[in-house]
């Protein structure tokens, strides 16, 4: 049976930003997962990792006190002094003023989901309201959800208009826009759609994979496509924009493979949380255990360390 071609409207945008070459992506990506880093450079990795973290709590039971403990871990992820704090917290808008109390005075932001995370499927004004009022509260961050049924169905413009009026609410605040990649089914539909936010997005914001709430998340594959966009757009425009990948990333040896495809693809310039961050707070652990398996010799156990929110 031969494949259906794409609608006329995703013809026109593949002949602008240009379509993705699946079978060398993989190939790339697999050599990714072979890459060896030892010693002094594996120490540096995962510290680099702990500080690109946006340490994560969007649970239904969340209370002012596990913000409260979230942001002290934040802060200070373990008793260790060299170990870096991690990027940003992010909560929902209901909680950003008690995380903005609790990291005052410190380089950590406040990140906030909104615009009806995760489904994104509440009218555009309510979702701007959210917006604005979690930047009222305090965020430093917020992150959205494009409309991927309006994408899926061609409707670009409709997109675009939704990410120019989320970025106009944000203000002065960094925008991180959601493309949820397991429900745009292809990788040529992840690179038009990181396209079409970062034309519509500002220098130092960012393009992210997942809610972290679907089946598929945060994959090497998607998060090579949407670097090699990155690159491309920057290459075109100048304009540099930051990335995150969001959900899966689980272990520590996990996110040193996406720091590599970060410095081949981007270069070292973006290897700085004001460009990439991972949005897996699952990951913490594994990396402080890591970290103190290469200072100690031995692995601690997972008990050792605090317990830290889901992933997302």
């Amino acid at each position: 049976m031969l494949a259906k071609s794409p609608p006329a409207a995703f013809r026109r945008l593949f002949d602008e930003v240009g379509t993705v070459d699946q079978i060398g992506v993989e190939e790339r990506v697999a050599k990714y997962v072979t890459r060896s880093i030892k010693k002094g450079s594996k120490i540096w990795g995962l510290k680099k990792a702990v500080s690109m973290l946006d340490l994560t709590t969007l649970e239904g039971k969340d209370t002012p006190g596990k913000v409260a403990s979230l942001c002290q871990k934040a802060i200070q992820p373990h008793e260790d002094r060299g170990i870096p704090s991690v990027a940003a917290v992010c909560v929902y808008p209901a909680m950003v003023r008690h995380a903005k109390k609790h990291v005052a005075d410190t380089t950590i932001k406040v990140a906030s989901v909104a615009t009806a995370f995760p489904s994104g499927q509440s009218p555009l004004k309510t979702r701007l309201a959210e917006v604005r009022a979690a930047v009222a509260d305090g965020a430093d961050e917020i992150d959205m959800v494009i409309n991927r049924g309006a994408f899926l169905a061609g409707e670009f413009a409709e997109v675009q208009d939704e990410i120019i009026a989320v970025r106009e609410a944000c203000g002065d605040v960094t925008l991180k826009v959601i493309l949820e990649v397991s429900e745009l089914e292809t990788y040529d539909n992840i690179r038009a759609a990181s396209f079409l936010a970062m034309r519509m997005i500002r220098e130092g914001d960012f393009i992210k994979t997942s809610t972290g709430k679907t089946s598929l998340n945060a994959t090497l594959g998607n998060n090579q496509v949407m670097l090699e966009a990155i690159r491309d757009f920057y290459l075109d425009t100048g304009i540099a924009i930051g990335m995150k990948p969001a959900g899966g990333i689980r272990t520590a040896k996990q996110s040193l493979q996406f720091l590599i495809a970060v410095k081949e693809t981007l270069g070292d310039a973006w290897l700085t949380n004001q460009r990439y961050r991972f949005g897996a707070s699952s990951l913490l652990n594994d990396l402080l255990r890591q970290i103190e398996k290469e200072r100690t010799g031995a692995y601690q156990a997972p008990y050792y360390f605090s317990e830290s929110a889901e992933s997302y």
